[in-house]
């Protein structure tokens, strides 16, 4: 059959050709599969018709553990992303907007008065002073010391004046270097704390560079120190002005400044030498200079051995002023401070030799003055140092005899301050005890008995009784026997603190004795620089003479003094004439600083730090005791 193609051409229909497209697409479909496929048609074949028809998404995720609706995943991450966006957006902004902090709480009358008594030493500083000193009626000073004197002719510039003169006595001052030292190595955290640790080095560095000047500190062995620089013996008569002859500010001494010096004097040598080794401690992580003063420290101690002598000869001004009544403790002070500072257990021999003890004064329990913590009897400072090497230590054989003894009589001077045993009298005060049923009110314990200027050993029994409780505390020892009673070291702090507190107005005539401090305080410190005016005048030996005797107070405030202190009948005179109620010392200010910052209440971690003061100290392996003796029938 023929048809027409509508194009022009014939169009031919066979029947050959009249198969269904069925059987041609089979016929395709066989004459495909008989030939090679190459690539491209491999992945159409391959693929599912979804993905030729333009890959469409699953609905699915497949996350392993589980099958999530593809929609409900996306929404559930955009959520998170979200919320957590947002967080982070607010958290930045709280940060970057200024928002008021409540403030800190107020420091506590410890503290406070801290600040203060550590400005008396800046008052007290002799030579150049520096820009930031901060005592405004100050300036330089004496500074030919050292220099004037043809016998000496090296300078002694610096240090610290002794009291309202300005002799500088080498003795009562590198204690008071001792007790600073001794107060940081214990509580360095609490100084930082309230921003007076670089202030109260500072101090230190002040009087051991002076130290330093007055022996040949250079040298491994030595024949001489400098015991003191000026003069203040008025007693043979003669208008020879020195120190005490007359009144004039430091600024304004025009007279001649003789030097003492000594040849056989074991106490300043030991305590010297105790003063430059705790120092070390305090500036271990500045190595030339500690290993400077440890030199120091070692030549000093080695002449104090070797040259058996007190400073302090009969008639001479040390006696009239500073007298030493032995060395024995200083050896037993000076060898626990070597040893503390070297590691070398040659100098804890020496501290711990039963015969030197002996010496010192360890026995001698019915001595009125047993306990009493001065600048001339560092026995009851020695034991509670050696105490503190056995409570954390304890290194055994051969030493752990003596040290027992000196823990066991520490525990004892400790049960001597407390009312109830009698051991010192108390002034009536305002004080009240409450201890084992028992009833007690009193004030100031009378560690002098009675005598004048009460105040320097009062604050030196609140830091040793302050300190051993924190020492108890951190060798987890809750307390101490007294014979049979036990008391909680909680007890020790209540007995400093009642003392700090009627030293800063918790007393009958509610005066604070630290000028400057509270509403109440001595306007009249029997002071030269505090009591002449700093206004341009310069007053000669006698013209200063008309400040001493005014009633008016003095014109310049001597921060933080702390003055002599009241009789034994709580009464006290604010008279600048009597210095036995109104004079500072540097000694009594040592002491002051280092109970109050024993006492002081901040936010850092309480108690002392356990391992500074071993820093130097090497691994303690106890040898063990010799075996006993064969048994002989």
């Amino acid at each position: 059959m023929f048809g027409r193609d509508p194009w022009g051409g014939p169009l031919e229909i066979s029947n050959a050709d009249s198969a269904t497209d069925d059987d041609r697409s089979r016929d395709l479909d066989r004459g495909a599969l008989m030939r090679q496929l190459d690539e491209t048609q491999q992945s159409w074949l391959l693929a599912g018709p979804g993905d030729q028809a333009g890959k469409k998404k699953k609905k699915y995720v497949d996350l392993g553990c589980m099958v999530l609706d593809r929609k409900i995943f996306m929404w559930t991450v955009g959520t998170i992303l979200g919320v957590g966006l947002f967080i982070g957006f607010v958290m930045m902004i709280v940060k970057l907007v200024p928002h008021k902090r409540p403030p800190p709480p107020p420091p506590d009358q410890y503290t406070q008065a801290l600040h203060k008594a550590l400005m008396f030493f800046n008052a007290q500083r002799s030579g150049p002073l520096p820009k930031h000193n901060g005592v405004s009626w100050r300036g330089n000073s004496c500074m030919k010391d050292g220099l004037s004197d043809s016998t000496v002719r090296k300078s002694l510039v610096g240090g610290f004046y002794d009291a309202g003169d300005a002799i500088k006595f080498n003795y009562p001052m590198a204690w008071s270097m001792t007790m600073l030292s001794w107060s940081v190595i214990e509580y360095k955290a609490k100084y930082e704390a309230i921003g007076e640790l670089d202030h109260v080095k500072e101090l230190i560095k002040w009087g051991t560079d002076y130290l330093l000047k007055t022996f040949n500190s250079s040298a491994d062995t030595i024949d001489r120190i400098v015991a003191q620089v000026g003069v203040g013996d008025t007693s043979k008569g003669g208008a020879q002005p020195n120190d005490h002859y007359c009144w004039m500010r430091p600024e304004d001494i025009d007279y001649p400044r003789p030097v003492t010096e000594c040849h056989s004097c074991s106490d300043l040598a030991s305590e010297m030498a105790a003063a430059l080794a705790a120092a070390s401690i305090v500036f271990k992580d500045s190595k030339t200079y500690s290993d400077k003063l440890v030199r120091g420290a070692k030549a000093l101690y080695k002449f104090g051995r070797l040259q058996r002598g007190r400073y302090s000869p009969n008639g001479s001004d040390q006696a009239i002023f500073y007298n030493s009544t032995s060395y024995w403790d200083e050896f037993v002070w000076g060898g626990a401070w070597m040893y503390f500072a070297t590691g070398n257990n040659t100098y804890l021999s020496v501290a711990t030799a039963p015969g030197m003890a002996k010496h010192a004064g360890a026995y001698w329990l019915d001595s009125p003055n047993y306990g009493v913590f001065t600048w001339d009897d560092k026995l009851p400072g020695a034991q509670v140092l050696l105490s503190r090497l056995r409570l954390f230590l304890s290194p055994g054989y051969p030493y752990e005899e003596i040290l027992r003894t000196f823990h066991n009589q520490t525990d004892n001077v400790m049960c001597s301050y407390l009312p109830m045993y009698n051991s010192f009298n108390f002034t009536k005060g305002r004080h009240k005890w409450k201890l084992n049923n028992g009833r007690f009110t009193g004030g100031m314990i009378q560690l002098n008995h009675g005598r004048p200027q009460p105040l320097q050993y009062v604050v030196n029994a609140a830091f040793l009784a302050s300190l051993y409780s924190d020492y108890l505390d951190a060798a987890d020892t809750p307390g101490w026997y007294c014979g049979p009673t036990f008391y909680t070291t909680e007890v020790l702090r209540k007995f400093a603190r009642s003392q700090l507190d009627y030293v800063l107005g918790k007393n009958p005539l509610k005066m604070s004795y630290v000028v400057g401090f509270g509403n109440k305080y001595p306007k009249r410190a029997h002071h030269r620089g505090a009591s002449i005016p700093h206004n341009g005048v310069k007053y000669g030996c006698k013209g200063g003479f008309k400040w001493r005797e005014t009633k008016k107070p003095n014109p310049n405030i001597l921060i933080g003094a702390l003055v002599a202190g009241p009789d034994r009948h709580d009464g006290f005179k604010d008279v600048r004439t009597n210095y036995n109620y109104t004079e500072p010392t540097l000694a009594a200010n040592a002491g002051l600083v280092a109970a109050l910052i024993s006492l002081t209440n901040i936010h850092v971690k309480s108690g002392i730090d356990k391992n500074t003061i071993f820093s130097a100290v090497p691994p303690m392996f106890p040898t063990p005791p010799p075996p006993p003796s064969a048994w002989k029938p």
